[in-house]
């Protein structure tokens, strides 16, 4: 008979399934390439610069890559049974991070909807999100295993914030109506720091003992 535990995990894994599933539609929304369609199409005042143009697929489509890898590692039968599958994995989640999704999130930071303070909380957001993660790699490197995975931890909950952000957003928009800039600014921040927040209680509770 399967475990209360058990089910509670199968409707997790399938509740974030189905969410990648949603942000992976979205993604295909921009392929072939097209700049005028879904959010681009408020953003054509910055489609002709290149560098934007490069940061908005790589972060696209490289998030996507984070969000599939990042969840596998959290999984203990993959950790302990398949250490080679959970080492790749973690690679390819650190690697898509560093070197793409977090840097060209800054990028977009920089020219988010919503004026100083959407984009300061989009640019702390790949900040941190760069920071948390490469901690965990050098933590990892050091054999400092308790400090990579509290720092595993707070990355992938800013990871989640691809999911997050925009379920606020959908929330904000249909119980209060808000101006579409009212929103960038409260789910710039509101997108991450709750995910944060929940990550720290994980933390002390579980791991920080």
């Amino acid at each position: 008979m399967p475990t209360l535990t058990n089910i509670s995990k199968a409707i997790l894994l399938a509740v974030y399934c189905f969410f990648c599933w949603l942000m992976l539609k979205i993604t295909l929304q921009y392929f072939p390439v097209n700049f005028d369609v879904a959010f681009l199409r408020i953003k054509q005042e910055y489609v002709a610069l290149l560098h934007y143009k490069i940061a908005f697929y790589g972060h696209v489509v490289f998030s996507i890559f984070a969000l599939l890898a990042g969840f596998t590692q959290f999984s203990s039968k993959i950790r302990s049974s398949y250490t080679h599958v959970h080492r790749t994995i973690g690679k390819v989640y650190i690697y898509t991070i560093l070197f793409f999704a977090a840097p060209t999130g800054l990028v977009l930071g920089v020219y988010a909807n919503g004026g100083w303070s959407s984009r300061l909380g989009f640019c702390l957001l790949a900040v941190g999100w760069f920071l948390f993660t490469g901690i965990a790699w050098k933590a990892l490197k050091e054999k400092d295993y308790t400090k990579h995975q509290t720092f595993m931890i707070r990355s992938f909950a800013l990871t989640l914030s691809a999911i997050t952000l925009r379920i606020w957003k959908y929330l904000l928009v249909y119980l209060f109506a808000p101006r579409p800039m009212d929103v960038y600014q409260i789910v710039a921040w509101l997108g991450w720091v709750l995910n944060l927040a929940i990550a720290e209680i994980l933390i002390f509770k579980y791991i920080k003992k």
